[in-house]
């Protein structure tokens, strides 16, 4: 079949259910047909139309249109340097054709959904993933851009490329994606599927170049218009079109992970544009499950090339000529090609605006084999069915299709924030009558934005409910922005423009947009446990000052200072009158408003102040023979401390304005000896206003406290505590040497010695939890003997104490520790190693969202503040250190080189797992509530991905046992809540609760969130059946959980 058209046509696709073509030409025209239409071309009696849809986004020539392997959206890119993504509206047009031409009217509703800005130049070809989880785009500006098939937001730019890159094809198998362009190079990347919720922030490290093959395209021309290379179905091959073998033209096959280039398919005289494999394996004889010779087990692979000789071929792998070659097949250059998914037809567009449509009969290329010996040849390259399994069961359908509504609906509201659609608390608005989102701005009036999708709209849920309106919550901007929104400006040519709205300007509610992890636990750490200052990674790290380096090497110009009622001048003027006849110039001083000439220094009378540092503290002996040595802080003549804002206080103890104060003795004795010197006074006050007063004898060299009691650390190695009231609580306590670190938190006080030991006290019950805690194990003392020579060890950067008297530290290493009293040994919670091998280090998933507390949930709640942003706090120090030290590039090439090596395809895979159980581990041994709920639903997310069967049913039995048991009490109160949870914190507990959370609730989010995976609906259908989970009405699903995500 043959089908004229005025303007070349450059590219076609067939959709995975085979029952449409989709075309793109010079007309700037994306049309859509019906191949039962094509295939029924010459009979008159059939009357349905061939044309479904005709869509005009673009304003130029359209090069590739490209289906997404799931159905769902189609894409096409243009000369206009735009990607714009259509998707099908079940509902019927709303126009019919345009006035005045002679298009049949549209059959089908497809509706531009996303309009993708990220090319300098003409899009040349596009291709999907085969899991749909991100679309590729390149083009003449030598970029190759990767975009979400989620949100459709840009993950990546990748310029390896010196040239127009015209070819794009993927992995099967979903592990690479390689790229054709001029630069006579075909370039192979590695990458591991996004997540629905993954952003440029997080995928930085993911795209990496793998090989670059050069050997088949030295002197390959440069005159052709694409080089559309292709995957073979099972894996094993790439077809590059546009090779040489000498001065012949030819196709050279790519054998995968060797990236040899040896064999090469020669029979065109002109250079081959485009190759297409089919996407199906055949046999030399019909499938038949009885039969098991070898001939039956043979499969094969069938390619088609054509090219700018206008001629194609079509090549068997077990043969060594062509089983098929039309010559003069069109009038010009073939431009593309696309096979049906069952292998039987083969369509091609042609330069002389033809459309073309070969039908092989049965056998001719020989006999399709089942889908499953396709998955069977992949899964030896790390592939597996993820959702294509058979279904258990209705139960299962229903389980499966919450679970993805609920993922849909968080994916949605999150692009809806990225977009400005001002969503709150996650409702969705109408979108009828909303325009096209062009990477997060609005399309431009010449687009047709009629019905056009809006973000944050649930696709085929019910229609949202318009909000009540409230006059306590209506926006006082409102008004200023709408007049914005429609103001009117003239340009130079006397034309009226409406003037642009940057969309953050109109957000006046609160976004809906999930922040990063890390940055969740900085908010709630004012609250809980966590320290006041973190790293915020969400934004570049720059440790530059203002000026960058130049400003380092040089340093910055400062102007003079203006003398105050003067003129700018004034200053310069002043220094010229005082440089006249010779005389010096006079000393400047750096002063904040500017370069100023300093004033001479009254003379001092009276008593001279003390300095800020009076001396360094006594060494201690016993510091000679310790295994751990830690510096002792140098001697201040003034300690301030002020109340820890992180902690709550008690409604009738008012803290405004209190300052703890220890002002050390000067050096100059007071006595006739030397060693007489004055008392240290110890003093708390009210703005300004002393409140107690007392005295210690010896400089003190730390202060710690709270609203339950003040601590002081002292050089003659005592602690000395007093209440509130100033009242002295216990009896000075002896260390073994000077402290080096005081921290409290509620009724805990953690002290550390310059010998390295820890000691804990909870002042409560005047008690310890456990005697002196060595330090030599977290800061490496065995492994640093070892060596032949004194080198410098780790030191610690923080220590600090939580709510439950857990000591949490900090190594100049990056690693961060935890103490766990029942197991009596120390355990690492954060290291670098998941900072550079796992995907979920600073993670911005939304089902982490942000696990903020409000102040509200925490009175309602005391066990929320429970150890809460402990673990992101050290993963924040982590990559702190990380930064700062310069370790991430060595650690990256180490992951990068395993990553190439044979065994370790799941490396990246088996650490991500390892880092959420760590995270899981760490908060169950915590008791940080809220983090092992959210890295719960995870981890369980992740094995539901990755279809780890033994453990999904091992957590399931975990979750189950105990969760039938009743608790014999139940209560709010923190100290309760601490004392039951020690004992019960353990995955075996045999409780109903596990980590404050009650079992049963635990483990239908899980069965919920791994639902979708029909590779295991085996294991979860019965738990469905067992919590009726498949009969309770999804309204909250598992990504609006107001426990877990707080819009």
């Amino acid at each position: 079949m043959g089908e004229r058209k005025d303007h070349e046509v450059y590219s076609c696709d067939v959709s995975p259910d085979g029952s449409r073509l989709v075309t793109a030409a010079g007309d700037g025209h994306v049309r859509v047909w019906s191949t039962e239409a094509i295939y029924h071309a010459n009979d008159p009696s059939y009357s349905k139309p061939r044309q479904l849809a005709s869509m005009n986004y673009h304003s130029g020539t359209i090069h590739t249109v490209r289906f997404s392997p799931n159905g769902r959206y189609l894409a096409s890119g243009a000369d206009d340097k735009i990607v714009c993504v259509y998707n099908l509206d079940p509902s019927p047009p709303s126009h019919i054709a345009t006035f005045g031409s002679n298009e049949s009217p549209p059959v089908e509703n497809w509706r531009i959904f996303r309009r993708l800005i990220g090319h300098d130049n003409d899009v040349q070809d596009l291709g999907w993933a085969h899991d749909s989880s991100i679309l590729v785009s390149v083009g003449l500006d030598s970029k190759v851009v990767v975009w979400s098939g989620f949100t459709f937001e840009k993950l990546k730019t990748i310029l390896n490329h010196q040239s127009h890159v015209k070819g794009i094809t993927f992995d099967p198998a979903n592990k690479y994606f390689a790229t054709a362009s001029d630069d006579r190079t075909v370039k192979i990347f590695r990458f591991t599927s996004p997540g629905p919720n993954s952003s440029a922030h997080d995928q930085g490290h993911n795209f990496i170049h793998e090989k670059t093959i050069t050997a088949p395209f030295k002197s390959s021309p440069l005159t052709t218009y694409f080089r559309r290379c292709s995957w073979s179905p099972d894996g094993a091959h790439i077809a590059a079109a546009n090779a040489v073998n000498g001065p012949v033209s030819s196709v050279s096959i790519i054998a995968r992970g060797t990236w040899d280039s040896s064999i090469n398919l020669i029979g065109h005289e002109g250079p081959v544009e485009v190759c297409a494999f089919s996407p199906t394996l055949y046999g030399a004889v019909p499938s038949s499950n009885n039969d098991d010779s070898e001939q039956a087990k043979q499969s094969m692979t069938v390619i088609a090339c054509a090219g700018q000789d206008k001629s194609l071929t079509v090549w068997l792998t077990t043969s060594p000529r062509p089983v098929v070659i039309t010559q003069d097949l069109a009038k010009n250059t073939i431009s593309d090609l696309a096979w049906t998914p069952n292998g039987s037809t083969l369509f091609a567009t042609s330069l002389d605006g033809s459309i073309l449509a070969i039908v092989f009969e049965d056998g001719e290329l020989g006999y399709p084999k089942p889908m499953i010996e396709t998955e069977k040849a992949l899964t030896k390259f790390g592939a597996n069915r993820k959702g294509t399994g058979i279904l258990e069961g209705p139960d299962a359908l229903l389980l499966e299709e919450k679970s993805k509504a609920g993922e849909i609906k968080g994916v949605e509201g999150r692009m809806g924030a990225l977009m400005g659609d001002g969503h709150t608390n996650g409702t969705a608005k109408p979108s009828n009558g909303n325009p096209p989102v062009i990477n997060g701005s609005a399309a431009g009036p010449g687009i047709n934005m009629l019905n056009t999708p809006h973000n944050g709209t649930t696709e085929g849920g019910p229609p949202a409910q318009p909000p009540v309106a409230s006059p306590a919550q209506e926006d006082p901007n409102a008004a200023k922005i709408a007049k914005l929104k429609q103001r009117v400006t003239i340009t130079k040519d006397g034309k009226k423009r409406i003037a642009p709205l940057l969309v953050s300007s109109t957000g006046g509610a609160e976004s809906s947009l999930p922040q990063t992890q890390l940055m969740a636990a900085a908010a709630q750490a004012s609250k809980a446990d966590a320290p006041q200052s973190i790293l915020d990674l969400s934004k570049p790290f720059d440790g530059l000052p203002k000026g960058g380096l130049a400003s380092v090497l040089l340093g910055n110009k400062r102007k003079l200072a203006a003398i105050e009622g003067g003129e700018d001048s004034q200053a310069e003027k002043r220094l010229a009158l005082a440089t006249r006849d010779g005389t010096a110039v006079p000393i400047l001083i750096n002063a904040p408003e500017g370069l100023v000439i300093p004033r001479p220094l009254q003379p001092m009378t009276g008593s001279m102040p003390i300095p800020a540092f009076i001396r360094p503290a006594v060494v201690n002996p016993s510091t000679t023979v310790s295994q751990v040595r830690l510096a002792i802080p140098k001697m201040r003549s003034l300690i301030t401390q002020r109340l820890k804002h992180g902690e709550e206080r008690d409604n009738d103890d008012p803290d405004d304005g209190l300052v703890f104060e220890v002002r050390n003795s000067p050096n100059t004795p007071v006595g006739p000896r030397h060693n007489d010197h004055e008392p240290v006074r110890v003093t708390l006050t009210r703005r300004g206003q002393p409140l107690w007063q007392d005295f210690i004898p010896r400089n003190a060299l730390l202060a710690t406290g709270n609203h339950r009691f003040w601590a002081v650390g002292s050089e003659d190695c005592c602690i000395y505590i007093w209440t509130p009231a100033g009242r002295r609580l216990v009896n000075a306590f002896v260390l073994d040497s000077q402290p080096v670190i005081l921290d409290s938190f509620c009724w805990w006080l953690l002290g550390i010695t310059t010998n390295g030991l820890c000691y804990v006290w909870n002042l409560e019950t005047v008690s310890a939890p456990h005697g002196p805690i060595s330090l030599a194990p977290v800061l490496d003392t065995a492994l640093f003997n070892l060596q032949p020579h004194t080198i410098n060890g780790p030191s610690i950067t923080s220590a600090r104490i939580n709510s439950e008297g857990r000591i949490i530290v900090s190594v100049s290493n990056g690693d961060g520790y935890a103490y766990s009293p029942p197991l009596q040994t120390w355990q690492k919670l954060s290291e670098m190693w998941w900072a550079v091998g796992s995907q979920y280090w600073n993670s911005t998933d939304a089902s982490v969202g942000n696990i903020a507390s409000t102040a509200e949930e925490m009175k309602d709640d005391p066990s929320m503040r429970i150890s809460a942003g402990i673990i992101p706090h050290l993963e924040h120090y982590t990559t702190r250190e990380l930064i700062s030290h310069g370790r991430g590039a060595s650690l990256q090439r180490m992951t990068k080189t395993l990553l190439k090596k044979e065994g370790y395809e799941s490396f990246e895979a088996t650490i991500s797992i390892a880092h959420l159980e760590n995270r899981v581990a760490a908060a169950l041994m915590l008791g940080a509530k809220r983090e092992f709920r959210i890295n719960l639903r995870m981890y369980a997310k992740r094995l539901g991905a990755e279809g780890l069967k033994i453990k999904v049913e091992e957590l399931f039995r975990t979750l189950i046992a105990g969760s039938f048991e009743a608790d014999e009490v139940a209560n709010n109160d923190e100290d309760t809540f601490i004392n039951k949870t020690l004992e019960e914190r353990g995955w075996h507990s045999g409780k109903s609760q596990l980590c404050g959370w009650e079992r049963q609730d635990l483990l239908k989010e899980v069965v919920l969130l791994i639902g979708k995976n029909r590779e295991l609906q085996r294991i979860t259908s019965p738990y469905a059946k067992l919590f009726n989970i498949t009969e309770e009405e999804f309204s909250n699903g598992p990504e609006s959980d107001p426990d877990t995500m707080k819009s």
